[in-house]
């Protein structure tokens, strides 16, 4: 019985730490695949560098993008931060 009072503090400290550090990770981490899956020609974005940009062409992991006029990148798909939605 004594054995079981040390490691409910324990357990009790994995529990939080699970719901306010893990799991929300986790949900941001799908969030985020799933905007990366659904990315199609057309679709303004915002890069990790700061870019901010629309998508010409994907192929796999790799797309090229417009910037400006006449100003086309080819980067992977996983720089994109956020879709901008106007």
């Amino acid at each position: 019985m004594e054995q079981l009072q040390i490691f409910v503090p324990l357990i009790v400290f994995f529990a939080i730490m699970y719901f306010l550090v893990i799991r929300p990770q986790q949900q941001q981490q799908k969030k985020r695949k799933e905007m990366l899956e659904n990315l199609q020609a057309g679709t303004k974005i915002r890069t990790i560098g700061g870019f901010y940009g629309t998508i010409e062409k994907i192929k796999d992991d790799e797309m090229t993008v417009r910037l400006a006029d006449n100003v086309r990148v080819r980067m992977a798909r996983f720089s994109v931060e956020s879709i901008i939605d106007e």
